[in-house]
Order: structure tokens, then sequence, then C-alpha cells
């Protein structure tokens, strides 16, 4: 053994082998194997040139700069140059490390390395002549002194993974072949294990960011628990989710804030074929202008001042699931640009790099503005209204559907009885009737915090809300009370009230809410009123 060795060393291109295959075994990293690999087998004088290209998923962008390109049929793949090492005759200065240039990539089956990719059988030429026909150059031939080459799949578990190839200056030994074979099987399971190594990295690095931030969801959610409501509204609502859910379009919610535009983007992705894959969350509004590309798509490492390692984006974060964009009308117009090509090409790139990276995310959007209004006043993209106006889901305000408050209530009361220390607290009717006698210009968001802030101040579980009465109250006409001073009793009142009630429902033709309602000719809230028919007992008119 030790003879052929010697032989190897002394007439072959390889120096020590067996060395080499044991150094490809200690490592477990792309960023080290492949460079080790080229290194080493160039390491011989008689050497010219080692090179290693590996199948990969190929950029658009890239096709645009292959010399290639017209030979290429499929273009979602080809052999790129990811490793270089050699030495040039005629330019001492030349860096032959570099991984671009005229064959810093090869389409599949084009050219003898494309060749070698597609047949995964090995090109092994022990004399070099000019006149072969799949010579590239035949001048740089000349001029190196290559006199032969060796071209080997790189192959693992039947799957061809690229191609490494070797231009001598001098003609291999008897058993170069045989040896450079052996590196190229081991190069490629070495190969195989570092892309594993570097997956389960990825997907770590992956979970940890995830993990991260869903312990800060969890620590900011201010939503107000599940869609909850039986009124017409609501249920509208419910079978517009029912029919956008399990599709992968675009979806606009649009509503006053606090009317949970959050919880049906949830409701959305819970429903959705995504719902095992994340839902991650961007509030535009609390960006600073300047990081809107970085929170968006990402960073690499010394890109820009405090960038002190690699940042996934929230596309990136969300590839596979569902992206939430709350308040998308605060993005800057010049944003608003690059994130319309994502949206329509599913490709982005991470700042400081040139990379082009796939993501497969669902798009919901969320806003209190008028898009419309501000796509025609200039102050947003018209195209990128239109790209996410796919499907409006337009949310009600609590004022539209005030008979979902008291189940509201019930659903927020049974969280803070938990939250403070198992009180019971227990809505009467009064409570309720003050609650529906409100007209919530906060919407859903001030109702939880006007029923927590009630809790915390309860006497023994009871609940006031007198303030709320106070605030929303019309206030009270001065009767003229010259012309007749005799005083009514409550009976009378009662009957006085109940007479009124009646003309006002006959001139409604019995409708109470809207313009022509009999709530309106009385001034008083149709809830407001339904209470006082059902408390005097009026049943029919």
């Amino acid at each position: 053994m030790q003879d052929t060795k010697s032989k190897l060393k002394t007439e072959g291109l390889l120096l020590d082998p067996k060395a080499l295959l044991l150094e490809l075994a200690g490592h477990h990293l792309l960023s080290e194997l492949l460079p080790l690999a080229v290194t080493r087998l160039a390491a011989n004088p008689n050497v010219a040139l080692v090179r290693i290209w590996l199948k990969q998923a190929t950029p658009s962008t890239d096709c645009l700069r292959c010399n290639f390109a017209n030979e290429c049929l499929d273009r979602s793949q080809c052999l790129h140059l990811v490793a270089s090492s050699g030495s040039s005759l005629m330019d001492r200065a030349a860096d032959w490390s570099r991984l671009d240039g005229r064959y810093m990539r090869f389409p599949l089956g084009v050219r003898k390395v494309g060749r070698i990719a597609t047949t995964g059988k090995s090109l092994e030429v022990s004399a070099i002549g000019t006149d072969h026909d799949w010579v590239a150059e035949p001048l740089w031939i000349k001029q190196e002194q290559i006199q032969s080459f060796a071209g080997h799949p790189l192959i693992h578990r039947g799957e061809v993974l690229g191609v490494l190839g070797l231009f001598a200056r001098t003609k291999p030994g008897p058993n170069c072949f045989e040896w450079f074979r052996m590196i190229a099987d081991h190069l490629a399971a070495a190969i195989a294990s570092a892309r594993m190594v570097d997956e389960i990295a990825a997907l770590k690095r992956h979970l940890e960011i995830e993990n991260e931030y869903l312990r800060e969801e969890v620590n900011v959610n201010s939503s107000f628990g599940d869609l909850i409501g039986a009124s017409p509204a609501i249920n509208l609502v419910t079978r517009q989710i029912e029919l956008v859910a399990n599709t992968d379009s675009t979806v606009l919610i649009l509503g006053e804030s606090g009317t949970g535009k959050e919880v049906v983007a949830r409701e959305i992705h819970r429903c959705s074929r995504r719902a095992s894959r994340p839902l991650i969350k961007v509030n535009c509004a609390a960006i600073p202008r300047e990081l809107y590309e970085s929170e968006f798509f990402g960073h690499s490492k010394g890109s820009f001042t405090g960038a002190v390692r690699d940042r996934i984006g929230r596309f990136e974060l969300a590839d596979g699931g569902t992206l939430f964009l709350d308040e998308i009308g605060e993005i800057p117009l010049d944003m608003q640009a690059k994130l319309l090509r994502v949206l329509q090409e599913g490709e982005l790139e991470r700042i400081g790099e040139e990379r082009t990276r796939k993501v497969n995310v669902r798009i919901i959007a969320a806003t209190n503005r008028d898009l419309r209004a501000e796509a025609d006043a200039g102050r947003f993209r018209q195209d990128l209204y239109y790209r996410l106006s796919v499907f409006p889901l337009e949310l009600p305000p609590l004022r539209k559907r005030i008979e979902d408050v008291p189940l509201l209530a019930d659903h927020f009361l049974s969280r803070f009885s938990r939250q403070i220390g198992n009180t019971k607290f227990k809505l009467t009717l009064a409570n309720i009737q003050d609650l529906q006698r409100y007209s919530w210009p906060g919407n859903v968001r001030e109702l939880q915090h006007e029923l927590e802030r009630a809790c915390i101040v309860s006497d023994r579980g009871r609940l006031k809300f007198n303030h709320l009465r106070e605030s929303d109250a019309s206030p009270t006409p001065i009767m003229d009370t010259t012309a007749d001073s005799r005083i009514l009793t409550v009976a009378e009142l009662r009957e006085l009230e109940e007479r009124n009630i009646r003309t006002a429902l006959r001139q409604s033709n019995g409708k109470i809410y809207g313009d022509d309602g009999a709530a309106k000719l009385l001034g008083m809230k149709p809830t407001t009123l339904v209470s006082r028919i059902k408390a005097l007992g009026i049943d029919n008119f």
C-alpha cells in the first residue's frame, strides 16, 4: 500500500488521497467542505484547475447573465459553480477561485459538465487533443498545457447532486481515475450530510425565531377573543370567512379601529389549508420608515450599521403560512413598489444579498382607512390596492350589531373572572341596557376595556356603568309648563308613553330601525325602544 501511495505521489495527480478522504469526513459545513476539496485537489502543481458545480434552483435574474441561456430548456434548475481552485501558467495574478465568469452556470445536458450531470456517467480523458469537439476553448487548453480531464458526477443515494471536474497538465497515473471516482463518491456523501446539517440548523434558527415571535404575541396580544356574535351583520362576516378561507386569495379587511380585524384574520388562517403553518403579524404603523425593508425581507450580517447577524424577514418567517399586514395604509409609497413585486412574483432578496429567495405566503391585509380614496388621491399605489382587494371584507362597527353586546360582555367577564381570582361577575338586565344604550365609538376594544375597568372597581361582583349613561345621554329638552301645571301620576306618564310609542309605530308601519323607523321619530336608540316596548307590554299596534 505504501508503494502504491508513493507511486500516486510521483506519477499521479493526487497528493495523499487517503488523507483527503479523512478530511472530507471531518467537515460538516458546506462553506468549509467545498473549498477544502478543491484546494486539496489543486495542491499538486500538475493540476491546473478543479471545480465543483451543484444542482440548484435558478433565480430568474441569473438566466439574464448566463452564457448558455439560449441552450437551456428548463430554467428552474441548473448547475451552479460553488467552488474553484487552480493556478494559471499565463497569468500568475489570475484568481481561479472566483465563482463568476463564463462557466459559472451550466444548463443540465449542455456541454460536457451538463451532460455528466444528466447521464450520471463519468468522463475521463487521458490525452486531450485540440480536435475534440467538446473542448470549449482550444486556445486556453493550449496556453495552459492541459493534457487530461476528469469529470465525475457527485451521486448520493441515486441522486446526482452535481459535478466534480479536474483539468491537469500531465497524464494521470494508473490509479488516478479510480482514486478520483472514490473521492467524488465520498465528497457527494459529505455534501449530502452537510446539507442536512445546514437544513437542520436553518430549521432550528427558524423555530427559534418563530417561538420568539409567538412569545411576543402572547405577551402583547390585545385581540378580543374569537369571533363572537349572532347578529345578521356578524353572520354575514362568518359566511364570507367560510367562502374565502380555503383559497389562497388575498383578503383586505376593512373596518373602524377596534372592530376585530385581527380576530377575523386569525379565523381565516385557522380555517385555511395553511393552519398548520404560522400566522405572522406585522403592525405596519409601528415600523420606523428606515426599517420597513429589513422587517419585511430580512438582511445579511454587515449589510448596514447595526446588522450584527443575519436576520430572517417576516415574509420568510411566514413561508407556507399567512402574513397579516395590519394598518397597511401606513406603508410608505417607495416601499409599496417592493411589496407589490413580492406579492406578484413570490420572490425577495434580503438586504445585502444578491440571492433571490422564493416564498409562498398568503396575504391578509387590514386597514381603517378608505384605501380606494387614498389611491385616488395618490397616497397609495393603485396597482397595490387592486392586488390587495381581491376579496374585501368589511367589518361592522359595534353600534350596528348592538344585539351582540351581551354575548361579548359574557365572554370578557368569564376571562376577567379567571384573571382577577375567580370572582363571579354577572350582568343584570340594567347592566345590559346600559351597555346597549351606549354607542361604543371605540367598538369591541372599548367594550373590553370598559368591562375590565368595571370588574376592577366592582363591589362583590356587582357591576356599574353609570358613567356610560352620562357620557352618551342626549340633552333633555326643557318643557314649557306654563300652559298646564297639573302634575301627572306615574300611571298617567306610563299611559302617555305607551300611547306615544304606539303612534310612532303606526306612522312607521311597525318599523323600528332606520331613518324612517319609530326610534328616529321618538329620538331614541332602536335598542332602547325595543326595551321600552317589552317593558310596556306593547304587542300589537
